[in-house]
């Protein structure tokens, strides 16, 4: 039977309620198979649509985590190498497949892309701090993508099952 209290909504769509006994479930709601049926369809759909998303939204910050991980040890060793008479070499990708070496003598400053053609001077630390703070946002919203994925695979999963039980409701019902 299914328990409207253990419902909690993720992102808009209920989570899916247990329904122990189909058959109980769908006399105590007054549905017929077809309608509980097309329901069931429905709901898992959406599950479907709203999983492929946060999916892809998971790559994404898989993606870029490393990213941010790879720019704070460039910092960090900008910070490192600062004052010191050492002269740091680099190459970096100035656009697809073409690199250019670089000699850094002294980096008081930075410059970190934020995205749509933007780029920013930064000190070493206010880029540290800011890249810091990236990092702590990204796997914090990848924790919660990871949350939601299972919910949303345990709803889609429970759906799926009904489903099943409709239709074979439906066939022995004939």
């Amino acid at each position: 039977m299914a328990t409207s209290s253990s419902v909690t909504e993720r992102r808009g769509i209920p989570a899916a309620a247990f329904v122990e006994d189909v058959q109980t479930y769908l006399s105590q709601s007054a549905l017929d198979v077809n309608t509980a049926l097309a329901f069931f369809q429905e709901r898992l759909q959406q599950y479907r649509v709203v999983e492929m998303k946060l999916l892809a939204q998971q790559r994404d910050l898989q993606a870029k985590i490393p990213d941010i991980e790879k720019c704070l040890d460039v910092v960090a060793t900008l910070q490192a190498k600062k004052g010191s008479d050492e002269v740091l070499t680099a190459d970096f990708e100035v656009s697809e497949g073409i690199y250019s070496r670089a000699r850094i003598e002294d980096a008081d400053f930075v410059c970190l892309w934020l995205g749509a053609n933007v780029m920013l001077e930064y000190s070493s630390e206010e880029a540290n701090a800011l890249l810091q703070k990236n990092l702590e946002n990204a796997k914090a919203s990848l924790e919660v993508l990871v949350a939601d994925l299972t919910i949303f695979k345990g709803s889609g999963d429970n759906h799926a099952g009904y489903n099943g039980s409709c239709i074979q409701l439906g066939c022995t019902s004939t």
